[in-house]
């Protein structure tokens, strides 16, 4: 467990000297003139209010700090992270007609570690003290620093985790007529359980109609309860040496947890995913709970909508995200932060620049809160300083409670993100592409050969027994030491 966090208060709007001065033993701060100013390009892939949000803040910026010092900031929307991601490769692969390469792009590591092989990604750290990397969360400034401990190739900006959403009017009625808690939902094994308890309950409301027990839960992002529970679990799927060279494995005895808490529930009809997101199948009453991202809570919904003819409203509570029973708590770190495009020192420390003042944890709350983003510095990952900031008067009670539960696993649960390599999204599709997919094939299975006849009970035995495991588990080891080149 981390150390609790302390809050910092800090005045909104300012932008303090220690970050406008030198870092280390040069004065970076003399490469800028405001009489010569220097020119930055932005691509990220925020649209909506994010998008509208990032080109205010740019433009304050432009007024006030890059005025007084030198820099002109322009911001462009990429509409999306692999649309950005395959736009800033096909600029430095030099692409027929691929544009001029920006100056700062959003990223996730898998994209900047690419970009840092081909030697074109600049390493921050010089720009920034040890006393400012204090100020933000660890984990965050670990992701970026691949290639060396203390380097800094990707920084953190706004970062996004998970937390799970409960349908709190439905979820009622079951927990009074089979006497379970919200407590329950702590654990991977309690979880598992109470699903079981609902398939049951949902069953017998309609005796007439023998197994059609309805799911009670689904989660967003398989890969992400994969590579965290594989983490927990103490084996996971990608470890980094202390060369800094990374290494994917399978670990049988950790992969069959993995298994039994998801696949084996799945296929039993216990979790479900219907549509494209799990909010989408809350909406229509396919699932009472689901695990999701932060920045999804706004499409929580507020009601659910059986058939054109029966919709009603339904109460949410936001629980964090459950873990393995004896483990220490885990979860997942995502959003993108932003990596420069190495240059000169007059460009890369204008870009810094931009990126401290963008960070500051007033206006990073500002930034984060509306879209399910979490601030990125310790002292502004606290729900006080959020409340105080008077952003959270614009966000509906799902959101705000999203992120006071997102704050307090943040302060409390280990972040973790799989280390990047040369195959690592490709391994990250295949792991919840293999889980996924199979248990859903087996799922259907079951249910059209009790529609022909066989028993139900004799069947999900067949499909989750110890035989059914090594054969799923054969398959899975081939196509992954494949997908890894081995």
């Amino acid at each position: 467990m981390k150390r609790q966090r302390q809050t910092v208060a800090l005045a909104a709007g300012l932008f303090t000297a220690v970050f406008l001065s030198g870092c280390g033993t040069k004065d970076y701060d003399k490469l800028l003139d405001r009489k010569a100013p220097v020119s930055i390009t932005i691509w990220h892939y925020y649209n909506g209010v994010q998008q509208t949000q990032f080109d205010e803040m740019v433009e304050a910026f432009n007024n006030s700090v890059g005025n007084e010092k030198g820099i002109y900031v322009e911001s462009y929307s990429k509409n999306s992270v692999d649309e950005l991601a395959k736009s800033v490769l096909a600029s430095l692969n030099g692409e027929p007609g691929a544009e001029e390469a920006p100056d700062i792009f959003g990223t996730y590591a898998e994209t900047a570690y690419q970009i840092d092989k081909m030697g074109k990604l600049a390493d921050l750290s010089k720009y920034v003290t040890q006393e400012e990397k204090g100020e933000y969360v660890e984990e965050y400034l670990d992701e970026g620093a691949f290639g060396g401990e203390e380097s800094l190739k990707i920084f953190p900006t706004a970062k996004s985790t998970e937390v799970m959403m409960v349908n709190l009017t439905d979820w009622q009625k079951f927990a009074d007529a089979a006497g379970v808690s919200l407590d329950e939902l702590q654990t991977w094994e309690g979880l598992g359980t109470v699903a079981e308890q609902y398939y049951q309950y949902t069953d017998d409301l309609t005796p007439d109609v023998p197994g059609d027990g309805k799911a009670f839960f689904g989660r967003d992002s398989v890969a992400n309860y994969l590579t965290v529970g594989a983490r927990q679990l103490g084996k996971p799927f990608a470890e980094e040496a202390s060369d800094g060279t990374v290494k994917a494995s399978l670990d049988k005895a950790t992969v069959r947890r993995l298994w039994e808490q998801f696949y084996v529930p799945y296929v039993k009809g216990y979790f479900t995913a219907e549509n494209r997101f799990r909010s989408d199948d809350a909406k229509v009453g396919a699932i009472i709970a689901l695990v999701g991202s932060t920045t999804g809570a706004a499409y929580y919904p507020a009601e659910v909508t059986i058939d054109d003819e029966y919709t009603y409203p339904i109460e949410n509570v936001v629980l964090p995200v459950p873990n393995f029973e004896g483990c220490e708590p885990y979860l997942v770190q995502q959003g993108a932060g932003m990596s420069v495009i190495a240059s000169d020192e007059k460009k890369e420390y204008a870009c810094t620049l931009f990126l401290k003042w963008f960070t500051e944890a007033e206006r990073n709350i500002g930034f984060s809160v509306r879209s399910g983003y979490l601030p990125v510095k310790k002292a502004a990952n606290d729900y006080t300083a959020l409340l105080e900031s008077g952003d959270a008067a614009q966000i509906n009670d799902t959101m705000l409670n999203t992120l006071k539960t997102a704050i307090d696993e943040v302060n409390s649960y280990t972040l973790y993100t799989s280390p990047p390599y040369d195959k690592s999204a490709q391994v990250r599709t295949y792991l919840g592409a293999a889980f996924e997919n199979t248990a859903k094939e087996a799922q259907a299975a079951v249910k059209e050969r009790t529609a022909a006849g066989e028993d139900r009970e004799a069947l999900l035995r067949e499909y989750t027994d110890e035989k059914a495991f090594d054969s799923w588990y054969a398959a899975f080891e081939k196509g992954f030491y494949e997908t890894i080149g081995e």
